[in-house]
């Protein structure tokens, strides 16, 4: 690591020759690899971005240059270069860096980016504060294919391309086509040619010297030469200067593309293509297995996991592959998360029902309440964060009609090194508040698919929210049953204390409820909340207590507090959850214990709030 150890900044970058970028990028892309075998994170994309970065911190004067990068988690060769080398071992670890841009982090972090497509519109947003302030900088969106998807991006697209005194530069990252090696050396020479002074300048010049017939006759050939390479025209219709393909792997001919663009005004749109885990073989041949590993061994690759107990996506597709043989209905929809939600399986047997839109939450919504309109039965499988990006569809295309869509919330609550951007703290608050929806909250495996068929068989809208990773080895029932709806269950009979336990936090609530002879109940339904069984408990006993993985606020103790209200029931009341402030990464069982969401943690909580006279009454009533 002869060139990598002596880049703390992209200044120390800038004075390299451009005869050491080729080393310094094999060096990179080595130390990328290992580093997220020893810490995980995401590895395919990353080895897609190595020669990209590089590239644009030597040409642009980052961070007086603005970079935003798209979807973040494609950053850590620019982690890398800008000073963070040595913290890499702590990345998304409790305190260590985040595997996304932070503004907070560093400088060179121009903008937070862990939702996909904002590049543009804060690029955009850049851009045009340069110019009123009078700063002569760039402003540079690296987005990819994917996100392309989202209506966001033509949003921005369409708003920027009417500035042609900006300095703007989008880059599409694809890295879902290849160039192939005949035409490579074509495509630099045509790239390099159309990003030139010369060639921009002729345009110009031919706008205003030549004759009418000529100018159009010019105008065709060049808009013909561009389209027999490229797909140029939607985004030259949008007021963009497309430039590429080229090869995002070739420095020579990124460089040379990235300086002349620099020099254009107006809004630039350079088209590069990577491979995903680019330099790593095992990476290259599979890089969705290696988008987001864990720690694993490089000289090995990553070896099956060995797990006894069911992971809750892993419920999810199996309950989805058995309730769509039951009912030909069944329709299942993501937005670009086939994978992580669990619809791979579903695909394979049921392709003619599978959708996925891309990255798209709002038009997967709106697309449900569509086959909902006509008796289909859709089942939107998104995370709980995604879901917000497509919350005044939910309102007003969904619960306004009243429409039967059924909404799996995967990653609810905290989800650990991925952290704040990703955390599913608000579905709760935000879903209960719609009128006509349900709401349900797993508290284990099994339960989780009783509460995706008491979803799909409510005729109107219904999320079931589940955590990521294991439960806790429930036995499965294989039956397609629901549960009595809206009611709870109480779990443990004590004395004094009544805990409410809403999803996940029925197990350590049950630990507190031992140490504290407290009765626990297992609410299940966070709208219809199970008033009758809450006035039950709350009249026979001398206080109540709430807990959720979710926001306090306005959360499920929120939904009790009114119930209790709404009754005239006056009885003191400790709501528990998650704090008023967001929650960094770090290993999701410590971050819950950090915020008192563990059975010690509870129980703690309890004695603090309400001292020792309710306890010694309990003690005594045991």
């Amino acid at each position: 690591m002869n060139l990598l150890k002596i880049i703390n900044s992209p200044a120390d970058l800038r004075l390299l020759t451009r005869a050491q970028l080729r080393p310094l990028a094999d060096e990179l892309r080595e130390f990328v690899i290992d580093s997220v075998s020893q810490t995980g994170g995401h590895l395919s994309s990353n080895l897609g971005t190595v020669e990209l970065t590089i590239a644009l911190h030597y040409v642009f004067n980052t961070p007086e240059d603005r970079v935003v990068w798209d979807v973040g988690h494609q950053t850590y060769p620019h982690k890398i270069l800008t000073g963070r080398r040595d913290q890499m071992k702590t990345l998304r670890q409790f305190e260590g860096i985040s595997g996304f841009p932070r503004r907070d982090e560093s400088q060179y972090d121009t903008f937070g980016t862990a939702h996909s497509s904002t590049s543009i519109s804060a690029a955009l947003g850049m851009a045009l504060a340069a110019k009123t302030k009078g700063e002569n900088r760039h402003a540079v969106a690296v987005i990819g294919d994917g996100a392309m998807t989202a209506g966001m991006v033509f949003e921005a697209m369409n708003n920027a391309g009417v500035y042609d005194d900006i300095n703007l530069l989008v880059i599409l990252n694809d890295n879902d086509m290849s160039i192939s090696p005949p035409v490579g050396a074509l495509n630099r020479y045509l790239a390099r040619l159309m990003s030139g002074q010369f060639y921009a300048k002729a345009k110009n010049v031919g706008k205003s010297m030549l004759p009418g017939p000529v100018l159009q006759l010019a105008k065709r050939f060049e808009e013909h030469a561009k389209g027999m390479i490229v797909p140029a025209t939607m985004f030259e219709e949008l007021g963009f200067n497309y430039i590429g393909p080229i090869d995002g792997h070739d420095l020579e001919s990124l460089i040379p593309t990235l300086q002349n663009l620099k020099h254009l005004k107006g809004p630039q749109f350079l088209h590069v293509v990577t491979k995903k885990g680019q330099g790593y073989k095992l990476a290259e041949a599979d890089p969705v297995l290696y988008h987001g590993p864990g720690k694993f061994n490089p000289a090995e690759g990553i070896k099956p996991a060995t797990s006894s107990k069911m992971t809750y996506t892993q419920v999810f597709s199996d309950w989805l592959c058995d309730m769509a043989a039951q009912d030909d209905k069944l329709i299942g929809i993501t937005p670009a998360m086939a994978g992580g939600s669990g619809l791979v399986e579903f695909e394979q047997r049921f392709p003619a029902r599978y959708y996925d839109v891309g990255i798209a939450e709002q038009h997967a919504v709106t697309f449900a309440a569509g086959l909902a309109c006509e008796g289909m039965k859709p089942v939107v499988a998104i995370y709980s964060t995604f879901l917000q990006r497509g919350y005044d569809q939910l309102i007003h295309d969904v619960a306004l009609q009243n429409l039967d869509v059924t909404f799996a919330l995967d990653r609810a609550g905290l989800v650990g090194a991925d952290g704040a951007t990703h955390a599913g703290n608000y579905d709760i608050a935000y879903l209960r508040c719609i009128p006509n929806m349900v709401v349900m909250a797993a508290s284990d495996e099994n339960e989780c698919r009783q509460m995706l068929s008491t979803a799909y068989h409510y005729k109107g809208p219904a999320a079931v929210r589940y955590p990521r990773g294991s439960g806790v080895g429930a036995v499965m029932d294989k039956a397609l049953v629901g549960l009595p709806f809206g009611k709870g269950e109480i779990r443990r009979h004590g004395k004094g204390i009544a805990i409410l336990a809403f999803g996940t936090m029925v197990a350590p609530s049950l630990g507190a409820g031992e140490v504290l002879n407290a009765t626990v109940a297992n609410m299940r339904f966070i709208k219809p909340l199970d008033v009758a069984l809450l006035l039950e408990l709350a009249n026979s006993h001398d206080a109540i207590v709430t807990v959720e993985e979710g926001a306090i606020m306005g959360g499920a103790g929120s939904a009790v507090a009114e119930a209790l209200a709404a009754a005239g029931c006056v009885k003191p009341l400790l709501n528990l959850g998650l704090p008023d402030r967001f929650i960094d990464h770090g290993d999701a069982t410590q971050l819950l214990a950090m915020c008192g969401l563990n059975a010690d943690g509870i129980a703690a909580s309890i004695r603090q709030r309400f001292g020792k006279e309710v306890l010694h009454l309990m003690v005594a009533q045991s």
